[in-house]
């Protein structure tokens, strides 16, 4: 009878975990400080990212999966746009310090390798992207309502 018991309860987990992640919710990109359905620039959902509200496979841009985003739906090393080790964007598959196209310190996205406030190209905060070291509202570049991961804001910005 134990036996039975246990596979119920990995049963009931498993329902559990499957209806979560159906509830789970897409992570929108506004244009500029706007909030409206009908400023909606991309959709990403956890791996791909699409153009506009679209969730359609013909809509995928990029795909985002462990560090490397890839072109379209691919997940093909010869398709790999980029690769982020949480610190630094790469270029393509590449970690060398050469292929580095910009640093992420949690806030501020730098030109290459630098962390010189002369280099800032956005600056994120309460899920504003902002041009350059500014954070006044007249320069949000866009708005996100969820969790986007840095190369992919690099990319499309």
């Amino acid at each position: 009878m134990k036996h039975i018991s246990d596979i119920a309860k990995m049963v009931a987990v498993a329902v559990l975990l499957l209806t979560t992640c159906s509830l789970a919710q897409a992570a929108y990109i506004y244009r500029g400080n706007s909030t409206y359905s009908s400023d909606i620039l991309y959709t990403y959902d956890g791996r791909y990212l699409y153009r506009g509200r679209s969730t359609y496979s013909s809509d995928i841009l990029y795909t985002y999966y462990r560090g490397h985003v890839y072109h379209g739906r691919s997940t093909y090393s010869s398709d790999i746009v980029c690769t982020w080790d949480l610190r630094y964007v790469y270029r393509g598959n590449s970690t060398y310090s050469s292929d580095i196209v910009c640093t992420w310190d949690g806030r501020y996205l730098y030109r290459g390798r630098s962390t010189y406030s002369s280099d800032i190209v956005y600056t994120y905060c309460n899920g504003h992207v902002y041009q350059g070291r500014s954070t006044y509202s007249s320069d949000i570049v866009c708005t996100t309502d969820g969790h986007i991961p840095i190369p992919l804001l690099m990319l499309i910005m």
